[in-house]
This record gives structure tokens, sequence and C-alpha cells, in this order.
């Protein structure tokens, strides 16, 4: 029977080894924060009510967690995990369910895994620890288990040489019944090592009251933990291989997998071709048969069925790219709409733009935007034909078919099928230049 879950985030660490003016769990990891990366885990679940413990001294996370929706908690002083948890009782007064103890710095559980946790009690079990196989268990608390019940959680300091051997450690994740872990928590003290209360006794408390524990096993790579700026480039980096081997099972080309860096909603169809050193910010969704040369970063944009991209290409937030168009090297685009066919070959800005379907824009093409106060837009229609080192004086518009000349500063709007010429009448001085070059050269000699 399924039973109403909540989740306890902790989130009151003091960041001191990021060695940064931003909290820790605010730092990204494929784009996402790691305490947005772990709401949206709970929402995933089926989480109904979300506690985020705090500390006084972190502002920015509980305007992140608030921002997100959350319930907030504080925790001061910090005295361990138990006590963290504990913190959030009163939040959960009312709340008759499973709660689920997460951890802000920990990114990466899959939603499939945590299902699992909260599956557990479900079918039965009264507590469920997220436990992993560990290369190098180290520091991390051991899972003691008899037959398929969990008996213990060990904190590495108090283990016993036999216990440290065990390979089967503690992720930090543990789910029970409301009552029974606040029941556990106001009963576990200080008594180890570190002078602190340790969630993590509330296993042995709950086994002595009858219940059952339960470990479910994740993968090692999951539940990795971000403490420093180390840490965090091996979360985002086990994030970037997950990710790039999802597309590519999906049928999607890395012709330089290693190379490429995606974001946590990056959405790419099968029979897409993606080069080297393409980066993808968040927002972005590319579709079938399209084909992003090396050295493209897209961000916030819809790239279109059969579209080419790059090589060198910026991609900006609000750019929607028609079926079978183009943006070439070197070739930035910022809220702009490119139809059906149309080209922007190379070296060209387009930006607060509305591209018809087979539209010609010629190298070094320019639709100035801004006016120094504010944005203004560029219409451009059907067909036309932009000329090479056209400057486009916005709010402007292009009528179907046009033909822009080269060269040309375009401050009026051009009507359909006409030419449009905006350049200065072309002046050739005979022999100037050789007087130029004369004159030049005796200064030069009068210098020495």
């Amino acid at each position: 029977m399924k039973k109403a879950r909540a989740a306890v985030i902790l989130a009151a660490g003091k960041s001191t080894r990021m060695k940064s003016a931003t909290s820790k769990v605010l730092h990204d990891v494929g784009g996402r924060s790691m305490l947005s990366w772990v709401k949206a885990l709970a929402d995933n679940v089926g989480v109904e009510k979300i506690v985020c413990v705090v500390g006084e001294a972190n502002a920015d996370v509980r305007a992140a967690a608030e921002a997100l929706g959350m319930d907030i908690a504080v925790q001061e002083p910090q005295l361990g995990t138990g006590h963290a948890v504990l913190a959030a009782k009163d939040n959960l007064a009312d709340f008759d369910g499973t709660v689920t103890v997460l951890y802000a710095d920990t990114p990466l559980i899959r939603p499939a895994t945590a299902r699992r946790v909260f599956e557990a009690l479900d079918e039965g079990a009264d507590v469920a620890v997220l436990g992993f196989e560990a290369e190098e268990p180290a520091a991390y608390g051991r899972l003691i288990t008899n037959g398929d019940e969990l008996t213990a959680i060990v904190e590495a300091k108090e283990a016993s040489p036999e216990q440290l051997a065990i390979r089967l450690c503690n992720s930090g994740v543990i789910s029970a019944n409301s009552k029974d872990m606040f029941s556990a928590l106001s009963r576990v003290t200080n008594d180890n090592a570190k002078g602190e209360y340790y969630l993590t006794d509330v296993i042995e408390i709950l086994k002595a009251d009858g219940r059952k524990s339960v470990a479910v096993i994740g993968d090692e790579a999951e539940v990795l933990g971000v403490n420093s700026r180390y840490d965090l480039s091996l979360a985002e980096k086990a994030f970037q291989n997950a990710k790039r081997k999802e597309v590519m099972d999906m049928g999607v080309t890395l012709r330089e997998p290693a190379s490429v860096v995606f974001a946590y909603d990056t959405q790419i169809e099968n029979d897409v071709e993606i080069g080297a050193n393409v980066v993808f910010g968040p927002g972005v969704s590319v579709k079938t048969g399209a084909v992003i040369h090396p050295f493209s970063h897209l961000e916030g944009c819809v790239i279109g069925k059969d579209v080419s991209i790059g090589p060198f290409a910026r991609i900006r937030p609000g750019t929607i790219m028609g079926e079978g168009s183009r943006a070439g090297n070197f070739v930035e685009t910022k809220k702009a709409v490119i139809g059906k066919g149309s080209k922007v070959n190379h070296l060209s800005y387009v930006g607060d733009a509305e591209i018809g379907d087979g539209v010609n824009i010629g190298a070094g093409t320019i639709t100035c935007n801004y006016d120094g106060y504010n944005k203004h837009k560029t219409i451009i229609g059907d067909g036309a034909f932009i000329g090479t080192h056209s400057s486009l004086v916005a709010p402007v518009t292009i009528g179907k078919g046009a033909f822009l000349g080269s060269g040309g500063v375009i401050t009026k709007d051009v009507p359909e099928d006409a030419l449009g010429l905006a350049r200065a009448k072309q002046v050739n001085k005979d022999g100037w230049a050789k007087r130029y070059h004369a004159a030049q050269a005796k200064r030069k000699n009068q210098k020495k």
C-alpha cells in the first residue's frame, strides 16, 4: 500500500571547503544547482511535502529553497545529522506517512533508486536505507546486515576492524514512518567520538522497538556527496558521462563524446550528429536530423529538423531554428525566429528578429537591435536576400522577396520585391594613393 510521502532535505552545512561566497548546495551540476537537483528528485517520486533544513548563516540557501516552494526549518547550532532532521519535526507535526532524508549536496541519485527506497516501506519494511558497494569504503559508515535485515549503521570512527572491512556503505538516505523517525530521534544521544547526534543511530533504536530495517542498494556514482570544488568536478563528470550514454543510447551520434557538455534538461532526438567541443546550456531542444558542428554553444533554444549549426556558432536564448535552416560559422543569434530553409551562413549577428522562410543573410550582417535604452525588432519576409555586410537598424521590416545591396545601413522599411540600397556613392581619386605613399615615405626618411 502506497503511503503519503515527505522529504527532509539537509542543507545547513557551512560549505567551508568550497571556499566560496555562495553556499555549497547552490553550486551547479549540469547547469542546475545541487539543491534544485534534490528538490526535483523529491518531486519526481511523488513527495507531497518537502522541508529544507538550513542554518542561520546560509541565507542564500534559505532564499533559494523558499523560491523552490519548500518549507523551511532552521538548525542552529549544527550538532549532527540526527539533530538536523529533528529540526524539521514541527514542520511535519501533522504529517502521517513516510519521511525520507535527502541531502542537498548529493545531486545525482536517480528517481528510480529513490522510488525503491519509498517502495521498500510500502512493501512492509519499517525503515529503508540507501546503501552502495564502495570501491574504497574509507570514512563511510558501514551497513551491518543479518540476512535481508539491516541491523545497524556504524560510523567509520566507531567501527571495529572487522566492521571496517565491510564494503556495503551508507549513503545517508534513510526512510521511515514519520512517527517512528521522530520518536527514535528524540532518543538519540551524542555519546560518540564526534560528540554529534547521528541520524544513523535510529536503526538500532527502532530495531529495539521491534521495527525491521532493510538496505536498498544503489550505484556508488549516484550517491557522490559534494564537499569541495574537486568533489563538484567529480559530480559534473559523473553527470556528463551518464548523459552522454543516455543520448547515444537514444540514437544520437557524438563524434568526440568526452568533449561534449550537456545540461540537465538537454533534449535531443535520434539521428542528430554532434561534433567535438559542443556545449549545451539549459533549455535546449534539438530535433531529428540536425547537425551541430564543433565548437558551438547553444542555450535556451529550439533547433528544428535537419538544421545545421556552426562550427563556432553561438545560439542564445529565445532562438528558434526552423526546419532545414542554418546558422554557420561565427554566427550569433538571440531571441530570433529563423524560418524554414533560411541561412545565416557566417560572421553575422541576428538578435530580436523574425526571419521568414527561404531567406539568405549574407556574411557580416547585423541586426542593430539596441538603441542604448531599449531593444527593437527586425522582421524579414520570406525569400528576401540580405546582401553582405548589411546593418539593419531596428525597428525595421524587410518585405517578402526584397533584395538588399551589400554594405547598406538600412534604417527604413523595404517594400516587398524592392531593391534596398543605403550606401554612399563611390568616388575614385586618380593618383591619390601614389601621392600618399610618396608623402609618407618622405616623412619617414626625414625622421631618420
